[in-house]
């Protein structure tokens, strides 16, 4: 297994370089030579396998020999030590609850399971490395609590200022050591361009190891197909549709990448916000990306996602067979919010923002076809957003881990949206 770029023109390369360099050089994403086939046995005998078991299996040809199998095992069984439960809403939909983790959200896996690979690949290395991750709410906590402490890697994270809830942004910027928050004036698109700026500045990458944390890592995004198995694994009946709340794309790309693989699945919904690009171009086969726009699912306010790329290499850019897999529609915040109150009254249960967009999309899919069941995924916690007690009337419960932030010195450097002010912090991490 090697990697090439999607833009073709930088080397291919290993997966131990993949995830060393971040980005290829020409400025595309890193994608597999091949998509590997998954064994009859495997997707039969899944009820039956840990979820430490199931993540080997399925990763292990990515990484294709660059970790032992003994060593990649225990990255996988640290990678994925807490539940994945699949919830039934009503006797159609169930939800995947994806925020069990450390940080309360989705993205604790991909973080885990990158550091504990750095961690490893950094063994002996006496070049510093150091991870820069540009985040719209989550994948920072994610991947500041994923390296926090590891020695020989500094990580520097930038979000938009007052853009992020109160609790996402304690996650951000109460951990100090060697991570360092930059709060930027500005979108999270602004934050992700500086990330890339940086990660292509060849300058910088003379004086250091510079690679990524965002979900254009491989191995930030390959872990995120663990997810589906494990619903799969919980689920009854014939294939489901799965409904992802969509930013960057990602965790949809992931998705969609273990079903080639051999994963049944009816069909995916990209649930998209305000911030529409993918939406409309399965509308008109025209992507016309535009600035994002600050929505109730902030985490989703993504205008350029980067990895929908890699959903378009999946089907080798054939827009027929991408429609025949994938509808995706666009949720306002009036009916997230009303759908949040809805779901509560009915089912008493509490949705996230992100959580609302996937049920609607998925929900109004069913008004059109009438025998199909299917799981949205549960992104975050609801108590990490501000917006949920006002919206539903009752304030969600809050987990101890998140209690214990409220007690920390915020720590964080304020910035404009200027990449030559960020690059001076980057050079004194060096």
């Amino acid at each position: 297994m090697h990697y090439f770029s999607t833009n073709r023109q930088s080397p291919h390369v290993s997966f131990r370089e993949a995830l060393l360099n971040g980005q290829p050089d020409d400025k595309g994403l890193y994608f597999p030579s091949e998509i590997p086939l998954l064994t009859n046995g495997l997707i039969a005998n899944l009820p039956g396998l840990s979820n430490e078991q199931i993540a080997f299996d399925v990763i292990r040809p990515y990484v294709d020999g660059d970790i032992s199998d003994v060593d990649l095992f225990e990255i996988c069984r640290e990678t994925v030590d807490f539940d994945f439960p699949l919830v039934a809403i009503n006797d159609r939909i169930s939800t995947l609850e994806l925020f069990h983790g450390p940080t309360l959200a989705f993205k604790d896996v991909g973080a885990r399971f990158m550091s504990r690979c750095l961690r490893h690949f950094s063994k002996n290395n006496e070049e510093k490395t150091i991870v820069i991750v540009a985040t719209s709410g989550d994948t920072g906590g994610a991947v500041a609590a994923g390296f926090h402490g590891v020695e020989g890697i500094e990580v520097v994270i930038l979000y938009p200022k007052d853009k992020v809830s109160k609790v996402q942004e304690l996650q951000l910027t109460t951990l100090g050591g060697n991570v360092t928050t930059l709060e930027l004036r500005g979108t999270f698109d602004d934050c992700q361009a500086i990330a890339k700026q940086a990660l292509g500045d060849i300058d910088l990458r003379t004086k250091a190891h510079f690679t990524s944390a965002n979900s254009i890592n491989v191995a930030r995004w390959l872990p995120q197909q663990f997810y589906y198995f494990y619903a799969l694994k919980q689920w009854q009946g014939e294939p489901p549709v799965i409904s992802v709340p969509s930013g960057n794309f990602g965790n949809l790309a992931s998705g969609i990448l273990a079903h080639i693989s051999g994963l049944p699945v009816e069909k995916f919904i990209a649930a998209c916000n305000a911030n529409d690009v993918v939406t409309r171009f399965l509308q008109t086969e025209n992507y016309e990306p535009l600035p994002s726009v600050a929505t109730l699912s902030n985490a989703m306010d993504v205008g350029a996602p980067s990895n929908f790329v890699r959903i378009l290499e999946i089907f080798d850019n054939k827009f027929i067979d991408l429609k025949e897999k994938l509808e995706s529609v666009s949720i306002s915040d009036e009916t997230t919010a009303a759908t949040m109150r809805d779901v509560y009254a009915k089912y008493g249960y509490t949705l996230d923002p992100h959580g609302a967009v996937g049920y609607r999309a998925l929900a109004d899919h069913f008004e059109k076809n009438a025998d199909s069941r299917g799981i949205f995924l549960e992104t975050a916690h609801p108590v990490k957003f501000d917006s949920v007690g006002e919206i539903i009337g009752q304030a969600p419960m809050v987990p101890q881990s998140v209690e214990s932030l409220f007690a920390k010195e915020k720590q964080s450097i304020e910035i404009g949206n200027d990449y030559t002010a960020v690059r001076e912090i980057l050079l004194s991490k060096i």
